[in-house]
């Protein structure tokens, strides 16, 4: 099922141990490499250290938050060295310029992600003020759209469609009858 991405900020997290609430996740972490959340930044309460949920730690997402087993399943950014580039990278999606190799599209506003395998699947890609009054106010640009995405903007393939005069040149001969 698709979600927005607001469904992935300030969601408490919930301890089953303990049957209520043991931390916020404040934002998602996203994978630049692949679009994927890979987690989420933490505040627990009583702490000011930020702390990193994984999403194989999830138990399940219900309406009314993210359930872990215990409060143990946060993790230091220092303990997941194996995902420290990603962490490090902070990369956001949101406000992130999107373009073809011909011209600006807009930014990203928004993006839907698939729940099971938490891969972005959309971009919702707001234009610039110059082409607001166009048909079309917001993008949306499918995942196998994207060629690159760069620490500056995302490269995605140019939609027009170059039609040859071949195929715009009346038919000729009537097609033959079955």
């Amino acid at each position: 099922m698709l979600q927005l991405s607001k469904s992935l900020t300030n969601v408490p997290i919930i301890s089953l141990r303990l049957g209520g609430p043991v931390a916020i996740a404040v934002e998602p972490i996203l994978n630049p490499h692949n679009l994927k959340v890979l987690g989420w930044w933490c505040k627990s309460p009583g702490s000011n250290a930020l702390h990193i949920l994984l999403v194989e730690d999830v138990r399940q997402v219900t309406p009314s938050g993210l359930a872990v087993n215990d409060e143990s399943e946060l993790s230091s950014p220092n303990e997941l060295i194996r995902h420290k580039p990603v962490l490090n990278s902070h990369f956001e999606l949101i406000g992130k310029e999107v373009k073809t190799k011909r011209h600006k599209l807009g930014k990203v506003s928004d993006y839907s992600y698939e729940t099971n395998s938490m891969l972005v699947i959309k971009l919702y890609v707001a234009r610039p003020l110059t082409k607001l009054f166009s048909a079309e106010d917001t993008l949306i640009i499918d995942r196998t759209q994207i060629i690159e995405i760069t620490d500056h903007y995302i490269l995605v393939k140019d939609t027009d469609v170059k039609v040859t005069e071949e195929e715009m040149a009346p038919a000729t001969e009537a097609a033959p009858a079955a």
